[in-house]
């Protein structure tokens, strides 16, 4: 029996999710930028979606922007900004150590084309430290960019805090929420943010689809040229069938979004109540209160990462070694090395996450499994 515990790697479509697809997949096919009934059908479709998605955030339609995922909304969001504030002589990005990489990554080409970034450290929870971040900005800093959760270790960030100081100082801040969506309140009528990052695939939504939240006045250059769509935002003909399922999957994750968080935090629980009467030794990596509850980070030291992952999927049971997108290198976890964890909890963590058909039972299972190759491995290391 195959037993998926890799959520914040990637979610199932949900069935209702598919349901809202599939008349745009077959029957309805106009292209949303054309005059006709046909286009005006589909431009109706999308514009619900938009609704969708911008209530979800407490937001206006007109401030949501569609992407291909949230890789493209983080890239348009730091380069776009970046561009259009050096202008004014802003040519300065604050980020920090921990990020995703579709914001290392965006910053290090920032950094290729002139731009300065400040990478801030972590402490050992994988919490931001305020006081670094108010003495990395200057005066020609344009954007403070920190991700609301942390996708490989949970940890929450002071996102309150950071946009409550970015203002003060008459900066914008970005921050990427893909693993909080769906999980936390995200309200950014309350939140002190400028721009941010949701994902479709996370909710249980088509891959392929994400969306960037841009408050009013917000200058943003397009990354994308060749057609008005987005409001000359993002040009390129409209993932339609992906922005549908997009839009569905919001609106049952906002109407499930409680139970959703006791759900994942029983299967959390479960894990490692688990793991503790099978008296197997591990540390759970990431900060103990201020964490996403569907994401539980575990080090088991004299076991390694790769060794553990082979067998686990082996015994049909899917985890991963950290973010999806560099899972696949194997290489050891740059939020771990951020938070200065020692060696041997470095080379031996696994990230656990939970989600919608997981079941209490087949997460004690799985844990069963999981204590008993530790056992066997590290017996095999001594």
């Amino acid at each position: 029996m195959a037993i998926y515990l890799d959520h914040a790697a990637t979610t199932p479509v949900h069935p209702e999710v598919k349901e809202a697809m599939l008349p745009y997949l077959e029957q309805q096919f106009g292209n949303p930028s054309s005059i006709h009934g046909f286009g005006r059908e589909i431009r109706n479709a999308v514009d619900r979606a938009r609704d969708q998605i911008a209530g979800a955030l407490h937001a206006a339609p007109g401030q949501v922007i569609f992407t291909s995922g949230g890789t493209e909304a983080d890239n348009l969001a730091l380069i776009g900004v970046a561009r259009a504030l050096r202008e004014q002589g802003k040519d300065h990005v604050v980020t920090t150590q921990i990020e995703h990489h579709a914001v290392l990554d965006t910053c290090e080409f920032l950094e290729e084309i002139g731009f300065r970034v400040t990478y801030v450290p972590v402490d050992a929870t994988g919490l931001v430290s305020m006081n670094e971040l108010r003495q990395a900005v200057d005066d020609r800093t344009a954007l403070i960019s920190v991700m609301y959760g942390n996708n490989e270790v949970g940890t929450l960030q002071p996102v309150e805090e950071i946009g409550a100081f970015a203002r003060e100082q008459g900066i914008l801040f970005h921050s990427d929420a893909v693993q909080a969506f769906g999980v936390e309140p995200l309200d950014v009528q309350r939140l002190p943010v400028d721009l941010l990052t949701i994902s479709s695939h996370k909710i249980n939504g088509p891959k392929g689809v994400g969306a960037l939240y841009v408050d009013r006045d917000v200058p943003l250059r397009p990354l994308a040229h060749g057609g008005q769509q987005e409001r000359r935002r993002r040009a390129g003909t409209e993932n339609v069938p992906g922005i549908v399922g997009f839009g569905r999957a919001a609106q049952i994750a906002m109407g499930n979004r409680e139970q959703y968080r006791e759900h994942t935090s029983r299967c959390r629980q479960a894990m490692l109540e688990e793991l503790e009467s099978a008296g197997v030794t591990f540390t759970v990596n990431g900060h103990p209160e201020r964490h996403l509850p569907h994401i539980l980070n575990l080090s088991f030291p004299g076991a390694d990462t790769e060794v553990m992952l082979m067998n686990l999927d082996l015994e049909g049971i899917a985890c991963a070694s950290g973010s999806a997108c560099t899972s696949g290198t194997l290489e050891l976890s740059h939020v771990l090395k951020a938070m200065h964890l020692p060696d041997e909890i470095l080379r031996s963590a696994i990230r656990f996450s939970f989600g919608r058909g997981n079941t209490e039972e087949e997460v004690r299972q799985a844990a069963q499994t999981i204590a008993a190759t530790v056992k066997r491995l590290t017996e095999q290391s001594k």
